[in-house]
């Protein structure tokens, strides 16, 4: 007498299932660790002064994108 057995195939369908749903988990953390180290980055050029940022070679018009780049590492 032959069995089939299915079980192998659900089991397949549950590791891709929780496969993605951990991926989605860890960009989720990737995106929140980088919206924290550009919110920093900007926080903490923006309470320097003009002349301080003038002596970094910065303007206080560029930080949004010094900010964005110290985050993400592109321009936006």
């Amino acid at each position: 007498m032959a069995y089939y057995n299915n079980v192998a195939q659900r089991s397949d369908l549950v590791e891709r299932l929780l496969g993605s749903v951990a991926h989605a988990f860890e960009a989720a953390a990737e995106r929140r660790a980088k919206q924290r180290i550009y919110r920093s980055t900007f926080n903490e050029l923006n309470v320097l002064s003009n002349r301080e940022l003038a002596d970094l070679g910065l303007h206080r018009s560029e930080l949004k994108r010094v900010a964005w780049e110290s985050a993400y590492g592109t321009a936006a």
